[in-house]
């Protein structure tokens, strides 16, 4: 994930990537505006090599084609892999940390760019890739439809797009279904999380991460010029999904 208009003192999304690619430790703290704070492993998995991606993720690559825009990039782990393929792949991020990092490990072309502020500066792509969850970076319904519509400008005739994202429904925990229900109630979807990241001092702003339902990115992107093409089901509740343009 990486939340959008990050300065160098808020990016505790970028510190620990710059921490493990310097000491091979590190640890990402995500707090919800619940109060629920969870640390999880981001850096060591934006550094695994494809032989520790989840299944789907390495299954979902069939569907990738042409040229590529891999968005939250992090550390460049499927930009590098898509590269060693042949592709030719842009990577964007918010972080310049990260963008650095991605440099570093050998992606030809980065650059530090927030999702929400594509434009066709960088040209037509076949595919844009969201993994690692990083559909969530639709933020939102009515953000998330606008993205899509601006991607399908910024896309070649036969453009996919192939995000990853997790079913909210897929546990028990109450925690979570209570944020369910407090969303429901203020007319978000279940899935719509108020986050940021925290890395010691530092703390990026509050930004919206959505994750939704196979059923729910099927209504989410229906009008946008876009319909699901292919459910990749993998580990419950990690998924990917696969897009293409609607016939005009």
């Amino acid at each position: 994930m990486n939340p959008s208009g990050l300065r160098r003192d808020q990016d505790a999304y970028g510190h620990p990537i710059l921490e493990y690619f310097d000491t091979g430790r590190g640890q990402e703290i995500v707090e919800r505006d619940d109060g629920f704070i969870e640390a999880n492993l981001g850096p060591t998995n934006y550094f695994a090599p494809i032989r520790r991606w989840p299944s789907v993720e390495r299954r979902a690559l069939r569907y990738v084609r042409g040229r590529v825009l891999d968005v939250g990039c992090g550390a460049g782990r499927v930009a590098l892999e898509l590269q060693r393929r042949g592709h030719d792949v842009v990577g964007i991020d918010n972080s310049q940390l990260a963008v650095r990092v991605a440099r570093k490990r050998g992606v030809k072309t980065v650059r530090v760019l927030p999702f929400e502020r594509l434009d066709e500066s960088l040209g037509l792509f076949d595919t844009v890739l969201l993994y690692g969850n990083n559909f969530g970076l639709l933020g939102g319904e009515r953000s998330g439809r606008r993205i899509l519509r601006r991607l399908r400008r910024l896309t070649s005739e036969s453009g996919r797009i192939v995000g990853a994202s997790l079913d909210p429904y897929g546990t028990d925990d109450s925690a979570h279904l209570a944020y369910h229900e407090r969303n429901r109630e203020r007319g978000r979807l279940p899935g719509q999380l108020r986050l940021r990241i925290r890395h010691r001092q530092r703390a990026t702003p509050w930004f919206d991460y959505l994750i939704v339902s196979p059923a729910e990115m099927g209504d989410l992107i229906r009008g946008t010029g876009w319909h699901v093409h292919r459910i990749v089901h993998g580990e419950r509740p990690y998924y990917v999904g696969v897009l293409e343009k609607d016939q005009a």
